[in-house]
């Protein structure tokens, strides 16, 4: 009993499942669209006809009409007439294939049929046959019929050809498609006749055929393509249209569907307590989404509200101001009219002047006109040059609101910034790692940053990826301290603003340099030639302009002249451990080598100007190249990297003094392009040098080098060129001078 009602209460709770998206109604010999979604036949019908399809609607299953479908055999009773059975008429309406005029058959450009399918709210292509391609969904129908005779929707089944009122149906015909009760029954299956031979089945309103039938070849699907997703018929699998795919028995798709199907149904039921506590998670964010939602109202309300009782105070203050300078105009004209009336014959001065020129005492007079002889004059100038006091006009009173008026109109609600943009030509990893980014254009702005940031070679953690944080990050940058030597950072960014956090940047990889940087300035006091270098003023940057000295001598000589390398040394040397530094050459550079040697031998070697047209001369080897022989196993005081004319030179010269390439750089004997910035690291101990692509890190080359004593970086010029040392990112360090292999604070 137990059992049987949860088998109750599932079917009960399951009625969303077989409701139609079209009627919202019981399932009614519901097609698979190519979508995997179903629809009742009779919906797709009408939605095919409202998007202008006629004669496409026909019955995937091209069965007979039942006899309750005619009118004028509703009953036995009423009309004892036998029509014609329209069988093979009814197949061809429905199929869609028939010929009328202006039709040809095979035509070039076949008509495609789409239909909007109202569960997914796409278009699917149902190809040239309309609905008439589809299957027919035959174990939904089961389920929706086990459904109906589970609640009992609908009641009892009643006859389809009884006359009104119908009795109640007590037999089935799968072959007529119709129910009846034991009367009509019989008048429609006579002994003696082919009806007769009917098996009569139980009272439904599905009819469902005895199989899956092909809907192109009216054949028993038999086979299941894999590539289209499709059953298919013996006569389908031998088409064209499924030469290639893979096509297995229905009975490995059955077994291999229902395993599947059954695995994640077991899951599922094995998980209820999991999804019982997502309910329970769901139904809380349901709640806080409604007073979330509640005192959102409420703070707009209030917000406009406010601005309401700005606008309020605004347009008081306004119209307080318009009515003082009306007041204020009205008083200036109300005494310029007082002061006209008073210029009227026999009234106010006028009538007074007069007054005075009846006066006979001449000192009396004149004691008296002298003061009124001014307000005459007065009133005479004002009379010739009369304007109003005051202006009548107020314009200067007109409100300017078009910003406002389209500030109010754009008011909306506070968005997210967008993900921002990770700037990759000012991002880069050396002594510190320097992050730049920016939002978008239409962004909204951001009040902070938060940037994320890992080691993405460390093993992986069990549970989920672990970042570093730095918050509540000010303007559009970030300094990372102390990152780990040799290592790969990806590094992410988010804005924040009072709507909250928006979406994350794309991630950036970063490669930190293999060693700890050496900080260094440069220092041309050895080697170098003031009229041909020029060294910035922070020490930093040195170009190489031998121009006009090398033009002058050439045109003294005629014959050629001997060219001079200048020499460029760092102000540091290295005693101990592992030292990285990068530079940029221009590309431009007639001739420029960078590296490293003892200090000792590159004072001593480079303190004149060697003659590099000779053909003993090799400042790669760091000896006379007559020398050779006895030194061929010692490792070479230099170790330098030739740059010229936007390239690097791996050739012969190089490796012969350098010693092997890198396992991952190109081989000896080649030139490659010069990158943006090269690296140069420096393992003391083990007596290497490594030239690298300061961007990538791939290595260039590798080369061997003697460290019996202080090492430090140098620059070679022959011709013109230029050299700049990468900025530290973080703080600029100390100036310092080395003499003598002894570093100074300068």
């Amino acid at each position: 009993m137990g059992a049987k009602g949860n088998g109750l209460t599932s079917m009960k709770n399951m009625e969303k499942e077989l409701l139609c998206p079209v009627c919202q109604e019981m399932y009614k010999q519901p097609l698979v669209l190519p979508c995997t979604h179903n629809v009742c036949q009779a919906c797709a019908r009408e939605v095919l006809g409202q998007q202008g399809y006629i004669g496409h609607g026909g019955d995937p299953s091209s069965e007979p009409t039942s006899p309750a479908s005619t009118p004028s055999t509703r009953s036995p009773r009423l009309s004892r007439r036998t029509l014609p059975k329209p069988d093979r008429l009814d197949r061809l309406l429905k199929s869609g294939f028939g010929t009328y005029p202006g039709r040809k058959r095979g035509a070039l450009h076949p008509q495609v049929i789409m239909f909007p399918c109202p569960a997914c709210q796409g278009d699917v292509e149902l190809g040239e046959r309309g609905l008439a391609g589809l299957f027919r969904n035959l174990t939904l129908e089961r389920v929706v019929e086990r459904y109906r005779q589970s609640v009992s929707v609908g009641g009892a089944i009643l006859c389809q050809l009884c006359k009104p009122p119908p009795l109640e149906a007590t037999k089935g015909c799968t072959e007529c498609r119709a129910t009846f009760c034991n009367e009509c029954f019989k008048l429609f299956h006579p002994w003696g006749t082919q009806k007769a031979q009917h098996e009569p089945t139980l009272p439904t309103l599905s009819f469902r055929p005895k199989g899956l039938m092909c809907p192109d070849h009216k054949e028993e699907v038999t086979h299941y393509c894999k590539t289209c997703q499709r059953l298919v018929c013996q006569l389908c699998r031998v088409r064209r249209t499924h030469s290639g795919h893979k096509i297995t028995p229905v009975l490995s798709a059955y077994q291999a569907l229902k395993d599947k199907l059954t695995k994640s149904l077991t899951y599922i039921l094995g998980n209820q307590d999991t999804v019982q506590t997502q309910i329970c998670e769901l139904e809380e964010a349901v709640r806080h989404t409604e007073v979330s939602g509640q005192q959102a109202k409420e703070e707009v309300s209030q917000l406009v509200r406010g601005l309401g009782t700005v606008l309020e105070e605004k347009r008081a203050s306004l119209l307080q101001a318009i009515e003082e300078c009306q007041q204020e105009r009205l008083a200036r004209l109300s005494a310029q009219i007082q002061e006209h009336r008073s210029l009227l014959d026999g009234s106010g001065l006028v009538g007074y002047a007069q007054e005075v020129l009846k006066e006979t005492d001449q000192p009396c007079f004149v004691q008296a006109a002298k003061q009124l002889h001014n307000r005459i004059a007065r009133a005479t100038e004002a009379l010739q040059t009369f304007r109003p006091a005051a202006s009548s006009s107020f314009r200067h009173c007109q409100l300017d609101v078009g910003r406002e008026m389209k500030l109010l109109t754009e008011l909306n609600f506070l968005r997210v910034p967008e993900a921002p943009v990770i700037d990759t030509q000012r991002t880069f990893a050396y002594d510190q790692i320097f992050l730049c980014w920016r939002l978008p254009p239409h962004s909204p702005p951001a009040w902070h940053y938060t940037v994320e940031f890992r080691r993405t070679d460390v093993p992986a953690q069990p549970g989920p990826t672990r970042w570093q944080r730095r918050e509540e990050v000010r303007g559009t940058s970030a300094l990372l301290e102390n990152p780990d030597t040799g290592s790969v950072y990806v590094l992410r960014v988010r804005g924040c603003n009072k709507a909250g956090y928006g979406e994350y940047s794309e991630d950036v990889h970063l490669h930190t340099p293999p060693a700890p940087v050496l900080h260094f300035f440069l220092d041309g006091r050895w080697g170098a030639s003031r009229e041909r270098l020029a060294i910035s003023k922070d020490q930093r940057a040195v170009r190489s302009v031998p121009g006009l000295p090398l033009l002058l001598a050439a045109d003294r000589l005629l014959t050629g002249c001997h060219l001079s390398v200048d020499v460029v040394l760092g102000d540091v040397a290295v005693t101990q451990g592992r030292s990285y530094w990068a530079c940029a050459v221009d590309p431009a550079s007639y001739l420029v080598k960078v590296g490293v040697g003892l200090e000792s031998k590159l004072q001593e070697s480079f303190q004149g100007a060697p003659d590099v047209i000779s053909p003993r001369y090799d400042p790669d080897s760091g000896h006379d190249s007559g020398a050779e022989d006895a030194t061929v196993e010692a490792s070479p005081p230099f170790a330098f990297l030739t740059i010229g004319m936007g390239k690097i030179l791996l050739g012969s010269g190089a490796s012969s003094n350098a010693g092997l390439t890198g396992r991952d750089g190109p081989a000896a004997g080649c030139t490659v392009p010069l990158p943006p910035r090269l690296g140069i690291c420096l393992d003391y101990e083990r007596g290497r040098v490594s030239f690298l692509d300061a961007v990538s890190f791939r290595g260039l080359l590798e080369c061997p080098l003697d460290c019996s004593g202080p090492v430090c970086p140098a620059f070679c010029f022959i011709g013109g060129g230029a050299v700049q040392l990468q900025e530290p990112v973080g703080t600029k360090p100390e100036r310092k001078v080395t003499i003598g292999g002894f570093a100074k604070l300068d």
